[in-house]
């Protein structure tokens, strides 16, 4: 039996069609939608191996887990010398790795710092991060991102409430929240400086959000304080903080912080004289390998989302 080219290109949409309902149907995680967002218990577990429950009770918990002294004093200095020396670097101009704050040229971050910074990259190792990560989620683990935050004294801009795992769920087509993220301080962290907020506990619900996802809507979301895509809305922000309270994660230099993909949190912006710089980089289990993303969008940057 012979078919048409026109047939045959029905054919084709139709699969391709029934492809996506799959896709949708199959996904746990559904978000950027156009109704009402929900929020429900996350299928998966927090602590990918049952044998580190005694080790990790606290991460499982709460979220996050703390860890002082990971770096010494030399390699804080080192890896702080990278903000100026990347920000000024005259081959990096223009480089939509080096993110500066909105209106301004100062800089808000540098993304894939593990590989444009040798400083970075061992300090990163030497602070024993992939090895705690790798123990939560139970496999190996690779980076996914990693980035060099930085708020300077007067203008540093703030980080609206979120979880990481839904922008990287929809926009990077990570299956499930089976990653954690290190956040290593390379100033005191004060009460005033616009330090990290995290409300503990949140982490075991997955808040969906609202609206379709623009292309490289990533450009966007980078800069802007409160993003109109990706963010939960107020009233389920107000319920979360009504369960489980805020806590200000504070800490000095070369302390570090751990903590779920799925977990809200945020960071005011920082209008004292003090400023913080901290860096970011996140795990990802090797059996938690990119899909293309589900919010149907191109795939992003391999800064933002490694894929290789």
């Amino acid at each position: 039996m012979s078919v048409s080219a026109d047939a045959g290109d029905g054919i084709r949409a139709a699969r391709g069609w029934e492809f996506v309902l799959m896709a949708v149907a199959a996904d746990r995680y559904h978000t950027r939608v156009m109704a009402s967002p929900s929020a429900y218990q996350r299928p998966d577990p927090v602590l990918w191996d049952p044998k580190m429950r005694t080790r990790y009770a606290d991460f499982e918990a709460n979220g996050f887990t703390h860890r002082d002294r990971v770096l010494d004093d030399r390699q804080v200095r080192g890896c702080l010398s990278e903000v100026v020396r990347l920000g000024e670097e005259p081959e990096l101009r223009g480089d939509e790795r080096i993110v500066r704050e909105k209106g301004s040229s100062a800089v808000r971050s540098i993304f894939d710092i593990a590989n444009l910074s040798l400083v970075v990259s061992d300090a990163i190792e030497e602070s024993g991060a992939a090895c705690i990560a790798a123990e939560i989620l139970g496999s190996q683990v690779y980076v996914h991102q990693s980035r060099l935050n930085y708020k300077p004294g007067f203008r540093g801009g703030a980080f609206y409430w979120h979880a990481d795992f839904e922008t990287w769920h929809a926009e990077d087509g990570m299956p499930s929240p089976r990653a954690v993220s290190a956040s290593i301080a390379l100033t005191d962290n004060h009460h005033f400086n616009g330090p990290l907020m995290v409300m503990p506990g949140s982490h075991r619900t997955f808040l969906q959000c609202a609206g379709a996802t623009p292309p490289r809507y990533f450009e966007e979301s980078l800069v802007d304080e409160i993003p109109r895509v990706g963010v939960p809305n107020e009233q389920m922000i107000s319920e979360q903080y009504d369960q489980h309270g805020i806590e200000v994660v504070t800490g000095p230099a070369g302390s570090m912080t751990l903590f779920d993909s799925n977990l809200l949190h945020a960071s005011a912006g920082n209008i004292s004289p003090v400023p913080r710089a901290n860096i970011f980089v996140v795990f990802n289990s090797v059996d938690n390998a990119l899909a293309p993303p589900y919010c149907g969008a191109a795939p992003r940057p391999e800064f933002l989302a490694a894929r290789r």
